[in-house]
C-alpha cells in the first residue's frame, strides 16, 4: 500500500462539515484514501511520496457533471457560432455523423486533459451518438490513460429526421440496439464500489430525440441495475414549446410521467423551470447540472440556481460540450457560475433568497460537494478522513494572484483562472508542475488537431 503526504499548503480548503480552511495545511493518504487532514505539524513526517505545497492553495478536486467530450473536435465552427440550440444542432449533426472510434478516443483524452489542467478530477460525459464503429468502450478505455474518474453516460437517439426528430437518420439507433448495449456496458464497466474510477449512467439524449417508450424502458433498466439516469431537460424555450405541442406537458411534467423522477435522476441545464417545479424537484431528490457558459453561448437563458439552492435541490456544475462552450475549463466554470448568478440576482427580491449575491465559496461548493451529491458519490467532494484523495493545487506566486493573498480561496474564483499546478486522483498524480503526468501533451494536441481537420473537412466535402 502506498502513502502520500501533502504538507505546508498556504491554505487547504476541506469542504468538510465545518468548512475548515487550514493554514499551513496538509493531508496524509494511504492507497488513495485520506487518513488525516490538518495542520502540517500534526501530520506524519514521511510517506512514500511527499509533496511540499508551500505557497499553494489546495482544494478538493472539482466534479464536472455534464460534458460531451467528442465536441472538442468541432469548436467554434463558423456555421454554429451564432446559433440557438436547435439551429446549432442541425448544423453540427451532419459533421458528427462522420465520427469514428479513433475520434472518440482522442477527443476523450484531449477533453479530460483540459479538465485535469483546470482542477477537475471527476467528469461525467454524455455520449449519445454512435455512428460508424463508435462505442462507449472507446471513451472508457481512453479515459483510463488520462487518470480522471469517469461517469460514462450511455446516451441514445432513436428519432431521426424521417420520424420527426432533429438528428439525421444516420446517427440514430433502433431502440432494441440501444437497450441491449446499455445492458452490455453496465455489466462490463460499471463499478458501484466506493472509490470507483468508472461508473455507467443511462442517458437518452433529450425529449425530442427518443420516444416516450424508450424513456420509460431506460428508467426501468437503469433501476434494475441501480445506476443513475441523466438527460437534457428544459434547456430552451423551444424545447418547452415542443413538449407542450407534442405531449401536452411542460418538460418536467413529461419527464415525471415517464418515471424520470427520483434521487437517481439529474438533468442537464434545467433553465426553464418555474417555482412550483423547483419544489417538485427538491421533494423528489432530482439533481441539476448547471452549465452557465453553454447557456450564455447559446442564449438559452439563466437557470434559477439560487431558487434551487434555497429549495434544497442538488446542483452541480457542468462545462457542457466543447462546441457550445468551446472550453473544458472547470475552474473557469466556477467563476462563470458565480458571476451569472449575480447577474440573475440584479433587481430581484431577497424574500425568497433569489436576490442574494452568490459568494466565491458557494460557487466552489457547487463544483465539489454539489457535484458529488448530483453524481451520488459520498466518497468525493471534500478533503476529509475516509474520502478519496482527489485534490488540486494552485501556485499563488503567479501574476494573476498578486495582491490577493489576504483571501486566496476567493482569489481562485474571482481572479482569471489559468491551469493548475498539481492534480491528484485517488492519491496519484494526473498533473504535475502544470503538465500532464501520464500523457505527452504535445503529441495529444497534434493527434487531436489531425482528427478534427479530417472530421470537418470530410463533412464539408460531401
Amino acid at each position: 500500500m502506498s502513502t502520500l503526504l501533502v504538507h505546508h499548503a498556504e491554505r487547504l480548503v476541506t469542504m468538510d462539515p465545518g468548512r475548515r480552511e487550514i493554514r499551513d495545511g496538509g493531508l496524509f493518504a494511504r492507497d488513495g484514501w485520506i487518513e488525516q487532514v490538518g495542520p502540517s505539524s500534526a501530520l506524519p513526517e514521511s510517506a512514500d511520496e511527499v509533496l511540499d505545497l508551500t505557497n499553494h492553495l489546495v482544494l478538493p478536486g472539482l466534479i464536472n457533471t455534464h460534458h460531451h467530450l467528442y465536441q472538442t473536435l468541432t469548436r467554434v465552427l463558423p456555421q454554429a457560432q451564432d446559433a440557438d440550440l436547435f439551429s446549432w444542432l442541425k448544423s453540427l449533426y451532419p459533421i458528427w455523423a462522420g465520427l469514428r472510434a479513433e475520434d472518440i478516443r482522442v477527443s476523450t483524452q484531449l477533453g479530460l486533459a483540459e479538465l485535469a489542467l483546470s482542477g477537475c478530477t471527476t467528469a461525467s460525459d454524455h455520449l449519445y451518438l454512435f455512428p460508424n464503429d463508435c462505442r462507449l468502450d472507446d471513451e472508457i478505455e481512453a479515459a483510463g490513460e488520462v487518470g480522471l474518474r469517469l461517469h460514462a453516460s450511455r446516451g441514445s437517439m432513436s428519432l431521426g429526421e424521417s420520424q420527426g426528430g432533429l438528428p439525421p437518420d444516420s446517427v440514430v439507433e433502433t431502440e432494441e440496439e440501444i437497450l441491449r448495449d446499455c445492458r452490455r456496458v453496465i455489466e462490463t464497466y460499471h463499478d458501484p464500489a466506493p472509490g470507483a474510477k468508472v461508473q455507467v449512467v443511462i442517458a437518452p439524449c433529450s425529449p425530442f430525440s427518443v420516444t416516450p417508450d424508450l424513456m420509460r424502458q431506460a428508467a426501468g433498466l437503469a433501476r434494475s441495475y441501480a445506476v443513475r439516469l441523466h438527460t437534457h431537460l428544459a434547456e430552451t424555450i423551444d424545447e418547452e414549446r415542443f413538449c407542450l405541442e407534442k405531449f401536452g406537458k411542460r418538460p418536467l411534467a413529461y419527464a415525471e410521467a415517464l418515471d424520470w423522477s427520483g434521487a437517481d435522476v439529474w438533468f442537464a441545464h434545467a433553465v426553464h423551470i418555474n417555482p412550483i417545479e423547483v419544489r417538485r424537484m427538491a421533494n423528489a431528490g432530482i439533481g441539476v447540472a448547471h452549465c452557465p457558459s453553454s447557456n450564455m453561448r447559446l442564449a438559452s437563458g439563466i437557470a434559477p440556481v439560487r431558487r434551487y439552492l434555497e429549495a434544497g435541490v442538488k446542483v452541480g456544475l457542468g462545462v457542457d460540450g466543447s462546441a457550445s462552450n468551446d472550453s473544458s475549463h472547470m475552474l473557469a466554470e466556477v467563476r462563470q457560475a458565480m458571476l451569472l448568478a449575480r447577474v440573475a440576482a440584479a433587481g430581484l427580491a431577497e424574500s425568497d433568497g433569489s436576490g442574494v449575491l452568490m459568494r466565491a465559496r458557494e460557487a466552489l461548493e457547487l463544483a465539489t460537494l454539489g457535484g458529488a451529491a448530483v453524481l451520488g458519490r459520498p466518497d468525493l467532494g471534500a478533503l476529509e478522513v475516509g474520502k478519496c484523495a482527489d485534490f488540486f493545487a494552485i501556485d499563488l506566486d503567479r501574476i494573476g494572484y498578486a495582491g490577493a493573498r489576504h483571501d486566496p480561496v476567493a482569489a481562485a474564483v474571482f481572479c482569471n483562472p489559468g491551469t493548475v499546478d498539481f492534480s491528484y486522483v485517488h492519491g496519484e498524480a494526473v498533473v504535475k508542475e502544470g503538465r500532464l503526468a501520464r500523457l505527452d501533451q504535445d503529441l495529444l494536441i497534434e493527434a487531436h488537431n489531425r482528427a478534427a481537420t479530417r472530421l470537418v473537412t470530410g463533412a464539408l466535402a460531401q
